[in-house]
């Protein structure tokens, strides 16, 4: 573990100074990258290069493909219905780091969107990077919002340095789907067609036996070939099921604090798993969830966005929960899409103006709802129409024992951190590295990050 003073941090984020040759480089980067940009209304690059919009136009950016994309455009063209044609310009971009550089980019160039869409963990980088304007709760009262009106471990997670960074508008958990012929064959479904309760290591590991005994091979797929998220998801999950789990990085990704002993327990337990024929050893993203799907796996492992995957297989009859509380204490892993105000100067006409269309689409939360996600706007949780969404509701309490990734310049979803860490996990999945020699080689791969200073 690399030692060194701890950080100190002001209250909220630092100015940002006038354009600097940095800056000014960002700008250029950011027009050279325009052409790549599609947007969804108007012209391309309205408000990205410094061409005029009506003062009374929002630019809004997000990184929203497939069907979470189709469902922000329908969002997008309810606050349009509502404000006019003209009060929204808004473009998509590539999802994960090449969204937040060109985001990081125009901010650092003064020419960033009114509002933009960053998941939580991603938020908290370009905070610390001074990027961020804080919400306040004058913002909030605006538009008749209040912190109780969202799920509260996604908003105090969002909580940094007593300030509030960004709203959130879902969380999105590692979830369990199930096939409901092989689950109901293992003797593994209720009276209701649901999955009986599996809490504990013991319970989990005889309903693995009994669905192998069924498929005569695996019983649950973890996709971990040319993939690196799905492993990381996999692993944090369990390893904060556990009591003596500390932060993986502390110090904003400074200190690389993971618990030894925690970390071999989980991934000592995974390697078991694929020896025993549990757990495939080699399944990449795709075929991971063919295996569940074709009824060689009973169940599969990923976020709930896949429920529209899931969903458009003819004749397949699927359920889905909260992965079960296997230790210790319920934990999944989890991020939050939520809206961010990127730092610039704004009139308070302007400041309300990016609020309402925050508002605007938070009352539209059960569009979102129909992907999978759930709601993080606590009026939409509560609501009946989402109470009774199948199979939403099953896993809806997943977002109350959310974990996030840890804070860190190079981390949170679609990072850097991820892809580093995910690749050794999965080697241990696929038998190619020890638990004890994955944890090595973790080590030795974070420290040109933990020793290198956040350039934001």
């Amino acid at each position: 573990m690399r030692n060194r003073p701890p950080r100190t941090r002001a209250a909220g984020p630092p100015a940002i100074p006038a354009l600097s040759r940095r800056g000014l480089l960002g700008a250029g980067a950011l027009a050279a990258s325009a052409l790549s940009l599609s947007g969804c209304s108007t012209p391309l690059a309205a408000g990205l290069l410094g061409s005029q919009l009506d003062p009374e136009t929002v630019i809004y950016w997000n990184l929203f493909g497939g069907g979470d994309g189709v469902r922000m455009q329908d969002m997008q063209a309810g606050y349009q219905e509502q404000y006019g044609r003209d009060s929204l310009q808004a473009t998509t971009l590539a999802w994960g780091n090449p969204y937040y550089s060109k985001l990081t980019l125009s901010t650092v160039g003064n020419q960033p969107p009114d509002v933009a869409v960053a998941h939580l963990t991603r938020a908290k980088p370009l905070w610390a990077g001074g990027l961020l304007d804080p919400i306040t709760e004058e913002d909030l009262a605006s538009v008749g919002l209040s912190s109780a009106d969202f799920n509260q471990q996604a908003w105090t997670t969002q909580q940094t340095d007593g300030q509030n960074i960004a709203i959130p508008l879902d969380t999105h958990p590692f979830t369990l789907f199930y096939n409901k012929e092989v689950c109901e064959q293992a003797g593994l479904l209720d009276g209701d067609g649901l999955l009986v309760d599996l809490t504990g290591k013991e319970a989990f590991e005889a309903a693995l036996t009994e669905i192998s005994a069924v498929t005569g091979g695996i019983a649950m797929t973890v996709a971990n070939v040319s993939e690196t998220s799905t492993p990381w998801r996999f692993f944090w999950t369990l390893y904060n099921q556990l009591e003596g789990a500390t932060p993986f990085l502390s110090e904003d990704g400074a200190v690389l604090s993971v618990d030894d002993d925690s970390f071999l327990t989980v991934m000592t337990t995974i390697q078991e798993w694929v020896e025993k024929g549990w757990l495939n050893s080699n399944l990449d993203y795709a075929t991971s969830q063919t295996e569940m799907f074709t009824g060689k796996a009973g169940f599969y492992l990923q976020g709930e966005w896949e429920i529209a995957t899931a969903q458009s297989i003819e004749g397949l009859d699927f359920g889905m929960a909260p992965i079960p509380q296997l230790f210790d204490k319920p934990a999944v892993q989890a991020d939050s899409h939520t809206f961010i105000l990127p730092r610039k100067d704004r009139s308070p006409e302007q400041r309300k103006l990016a609020m309402q269309f925050i508002k605007a689409m938070l009352e539209q939360s059960m569009v979102w709802a129909e992907g999978g996600h759930i709601p993080a706007y606590m009026p939409t949780f509560e609501s009946s129409e989402f109470q009774a969404l199948e199979p939403q509701r099953y896993y809806a309490e997943s977002a109350d024992h959310a974990v996030y990734d840890d804070p860190a310049w190079y981390g949170g979803s679609g990072s850097t951190f991820e892809d580093t860490v995910g690749a050794q996990l999965g080697l241990v999945q696929q038998g190619v590295l020890t638990p004890e020699r994955a944890l090595a080689a973790i080590r030795s791969q974070l420290e040109i990050y933990t020793s290198t200073p956040s350039p934001l």
